[in-house]
């Protein structure tokens, strides 16, 4: 059986399972089981090197609770011991009344201290507020028979996982609702990648990272692959230690797309993610110094919520709209000389009011706000129908001119239609010439400074408009009267008629 069809055949057991309700419960389980064997392989790994080292390795996880004890305990010639497996009700007691409370009891250990870094603080990240959903313990036991025989310690195993679970998401992501709040579709994210071009030593940061699309994604840009591909030297041996350890970091608010994010990077090769469970806006933003800074800023952070006075109180500009307060972390969190590309809604670029104006003022005067990706509607169906842009700014200076781009498909997005590579191969070949087409122009800031209103207004498109006087106007409105009385005229005769 192949890998694709391991998972496959999971989310099928899954899905006939009472307490799994659509994909982003199967999704969800699947994850944290996978999270368990990948961690019981990533251990007997560390072991292993530490006895041909010389040196001691203590476990995170006590024998008890390790997977290799509870989930698929071998006899001696490695098969699965019949005599110690649980199975049926008495995996599902083991499960919910021992294995889940002491694996959230690691969140009291990560609130005293524990270092961020760890797997002691990214286990009571994930399991605080986790729970096993799996109804049937003999279900259960199938989900665990076929993870166990996944191998995470196979670079080729898991370059083939990889791509198996962002298949996951994608589905998940595909099912719409609150699964659409942290999955960007992948051409979106590959092309605000190659746009601002992250190298090997960039830190590189999402305050909204949902299942860490554009974190995985700019570490696979700098894969020695498919740098080969783009003919630009290989890796040092610093430079790969420092992207599978430090080059990335996030936050994420929400356990569900926690769990998710913390597996997504895994499987990709990131050994221990940065990421973090939290609500980016609690912090105080002036309260961020250099050394708190990124080179690189990916996002498409949560639009059209609200956030409570007190959580305003963080940003010198305050608004309810989250947009604009996440807006706000990004342009104080980005390091000087450092690129962000942000996923906002075509709201912030057209409303002038007091916030609005304001903080796109900042934006046009210390940072360089240099294109607009003008997105097509639909591209986030069908979890939201809202249009949506990409900014990209660096900060090194005040603006000086704006270069848009209109991503204009010839035929309408839809759910079964989505926005692919080939509708935004245009834009990032156009990206640094920055020239004047059908689909792109130029925009001076002082034009722009004028009410602040950012919207892109393709002026291929533009119309003249011919401005009649007031008496004239009249007389057309008159005209049509008359031909609409006509026709409502000629309507009742035939209702008469008949």
């Amino acid at each position: 059986m192949s890998l694709q069809q391991k998972i496959n055949r999971i989310t099928d057991i899954l899905r006939r399972d009472d307490g799994i309700s659509g994909a982003m419960h199967y999704t969800e389980q699947t994850s944290w089981v996978l999270f368990l064997k990948f961690l019981d392989d990533y251990e007997s790994k560390k072991e292993d090197e530490a006895v041909l080292s010389g040196k001691d390795y203590q476990p995170v996880l006590d024998d008890e609770h390790r997977w290799s004890s509870w989930a698929c305990p071998k006899d001696n010639n490695g098969k699965l011991d019949i005599n110690k497996v649980r199975t049926g009700d008495d995996l599902t007691e083991y499960v919910n009344t021992e294995l889940f409370p002491y694996l959230k009891s690691f969140a009291n250990t990560a609130a005293i201290g524990a270092d961020p870094k760890s797997f002691t603080y990214k286990i009571g990240a994930i399991f605080q507020y986790l729970d096993n959903k799996v109804a049937s313990g003999h279900t259960l036991r199938e989900v665990l028979d076929l993870i166990d025989t996944l191998n995470f310690q196979s670079s080729d195993e898991m370059f083939e996982l990889s791509l198996v679970y962002e298949g996951l998401l994608q589905n998940m992501g595909d099912a719409g609702g609150y699964a659409g709040e942290f999955y960007t579709p992948r051409p979106v994210v590959r092309a605000m990648v190659k746009a601002v071009d992250p190298q090997p030593l960039d830190k590189i940061y999402d305050a909204a990272a949902g299942s860490c699309g554009f974190l995985v994604d700019a570490f696979e840009y700098n894969l020695p692959a498919s740098r080969k591909k783009r003919g630009v030297r290989d890796l040092t041996s610093e430079e790969y230690d420092f992207q599978r350890l430090d080059a990335y970091w996030g936050f994420e608010k929400t356990s569900l797309a926690y769990v998710m994010g913390m597996m997504n990077m895994i499987l990709h090769g990131i050994e221990s993610p940065n990421l973090y469970r939290g609500n980016t806006l609690t912090q105080n933003i002036r309260d961020i110094q250099e050394k708190d800074r990124y080179n690189i800023i990916l996002a498409n952070p949560p639009f059209g919520g609200k956030e409570k006075p007190q959580i305003q109180q963080n940003f010198p500009i305050q608004a309810n709209a989250t947009e604009l307060l996440f807006l706000q972390h990004f342009m104080k969190t980005l390091k000087s000389g450092g690129k962000a590309a942000i996923v906002i809604p075509e709201g912030v670029l057209f409303q002038t009011n007091s916030a609005f104006k304001q903080v796109k003022q900042e934006l046009l005067e210390n940072f360089n706000l240099h294109t607009i990706l003008s997105l097509p509607a639909g591209v986030f169906l069908p979890y939201s129908g809202v249009k949506t842009n990409v900014l990209f700014f660096e900060r090194s200076g005040g603006t000086s001119d704006v270069w848009y781009y209109e991503c204009e498909p010839e035929q309408k997005l839809t759910k079964n239609k989505p926005i692919t590579d080939e509708h935004l191969n245009e834009f990032l070949e156009l990206y640094n010439r920055r020239e004047t087409t059908e689909r792109s122009w130029t925009v001076s800031v002082s034009k722009l400074a004028e009410d602040y209103d950012l919207s892109a207004k393709n002026p291929a498109k533009q119309k003249d408009v011919e401005h009649l006087a007031p008496s004239d106007i009249l007389k057309q409105i008159r005209i049509k009267e008359k031909l609409v009385s006509g026709l409502l005229d000629e309507i009742e005769n035939l209702l008469e008629e008949v």
